[in-house]
């Protein structure tokens, strides 16, 4: 865990420095938001930021967005200064937290950006084998490549790898080749140099030398340009790379992984992807089966999420009922563990009573999980695939024929707020969605005259 300090605050955030450094952290600081965002510029990245409430949060983080940094903000201040951690939070912080700093306060904190990565949960032996193999070509300096369909756990996976690697003390630094931008991806990866293009007001470091004597994962590696493909090709082969704009190529030291939910080598062969880089990502292939396919995971995963989201939000743990429970195997996890944490932290929120039964675990779009198969855990009889694509084209032409995009989204964002008693936090995690978002759309909405919720209490709901 990398932490940046940006500030002072009369030594309390030095206090806070110690008691991350005595929870494992390591600890950077900087005076001002121009000196942290050189110190991100330069490659010595962070995992946290944690930043004086009294200096500028809203420029920082639309800096920080301007040019594609991305590390969480959590804001801190003296514990009566409502107004600022307010604003602070409205500006995009993720928390607030108030000084003098509790102990367990920053150990949660530093626990919650720590556990983003995801746990790894396997009781079921098609993913325990899965799990055997990178364990033994961990410690190697092999090029791996994960595969497998959307939300089965491949980053997760990655991280591990790089837990029990001898890179371990060094950075792991992830990057999503199909989130950003192609124009910007080759400047996220290889760095800048100040001038290089409109925007690029100072030289950045790109992710290969953030990554300089760790690991560097290329997610979903497949969606990247055949052109971009030929210098990453370049970097692995050579281990150096060239800046945006630079003069002289610069050495690096790392390990690549990289993941894909796509068939690599039909990839190749069609021509979207390079077979000379995909040899050398490829030396090992670790390919996760789908949930559908490790039951036993079904449930230690679920139990898992419950025990997590029942302590992020405050609440008394509760088991799943034996229908429940009995449900979760049957249904085929078409989003794998994905969709399996979200229905999880869904149910926290909405069950009712000592246990979580099978109300609480129906779907985000109202169908019941036994819908799904029949009797028995057996699959229902298959209808035609082209008949059943028509008649849900129909059923939802029906539904929302007539209304607006805007319509359709506010509806869904009240609703969901209103299941959430009025809690924005909770609301925007299951919609998906940053709180900003949201407090944006609600204001939308109040001013057009529409009810909204009233907050469900705390900082986050004002």
């Amino acid at each position: 865990m990398r932490l940046l300090i940006v500030g002072t605050l009369g030594g309390q955030l030095a206090v806070a420095s110690r008691i991350a450094m005595d929870r494992g952290a390591s600890v950077a600081h900087a005076d001002t938001v121009e000196v942290a965002l050189k110190t991100l510029r330069s490659g010595r990245g962070a995992d946290l930021l944690m930043i004086d409430v009294g200096l500028d949060v809203a420029d920082l983080i639309k800096r920080l967005e301007i040019e594609m940094i991305h590390v969480p903000v959590v804001a801190c201040g003296v514990a009566n200064d409502a107004r600022a951690a307010v604003g602070a939070i409205r500006a995009g912080a993720k928390e607030y937290i108030p000084l003098p700093p509790d102990p367990d306060l920053i150990a949660a904190v530093l626990a919650a950006v720590a556990e983003e990565g995801g746990d790894l949960v396997v009781r079921d032996e098609a993913m325990a084998r899965v799990v055997r193999l990178a364990d033994q070509v961990a410690p190697s300096e092999a090029s791996i490549l994960i595969t497998g369909e959307s939300g089965t756990g491949k980053e997760v996976l990655a991280r591990h790898v790089h837990r029990k690697s001898s890179r371990a003390s060094k950075p792991f630094i992830a990057v999503n080749c199909a989130a950003i931008p192609e124009a910007l991806l080759e400047s996220e990866l290889f760095g800048h140099e100040k001038g290089a293009f409109t925007g690029a007001v100072a030289r950045r470091i790109g992710k290969f030398e953030e990554a300089d004597g760790g690991t560097l994962l290329l997610d979903e590696i497949s969606e990247m340009d055949l052109r971009l493909q030929a210098k990453l090709l370049r970097a692995i082969q050579e281990r150096i790379i060239d800046r945006v704009g630079g003069s002289r190529p610069v050495p690096v030291d790392i390990r690549i992984l990289a993941t894909s939910n796509r068939n690599m080598a039909e990839e190749a062969r069609a021509g979207r992807f390079r077979e000379d880089l995909l040899y050398r990502l490829n030396v090992v292939n670790l390919k996760i089966p789908p949930l559908r396919d490790r039951p036993a995971d079904v449930h230690a995963l679920a139990d898992h999420f419950l025990d997590r989201y029942a302590k992020a939000n405050g609440m008394a743990a509760r088991p799943l009922s034996p229908d429940a429970r009995r449900e979760l195997v049957r249904f085929r996890w078409p989003g794998n563990v994905r969709e399996l944490e979200n229905c999880m932290h869904r149910a926290v929120l909405l069950a009712r009573g000592d246990v979580i039964d099978l109300d609480a675990i129906r779907t985000p779009d109202g169908l019941r999980l036994d819908e799904a198969h029949g009797e028995e855990g057996r699959p229902a009889p298959a209808r035609d695939p082209a008949r059943a694509a028509a008649e849900t084209a129909e059923a939802v032409t029906r539904a929302l024929v007539g209304r607006t995009v805007a319509d359709v989204e506010r509806e869904l964002i009240l609703e969901t707020l209103g299941s959430t008693l009025g809690n924005r936090t909770h609301a925007a995690n299951i919609l998906g969605i940053s709180i900003r978002t949201l407090r944006n759309k609600l204001k939308e909405y109040g001013d057009d005259g529409f009810d909204i919720p009233p907050p469900g209490g705390g900082v986050e709901a004002a």
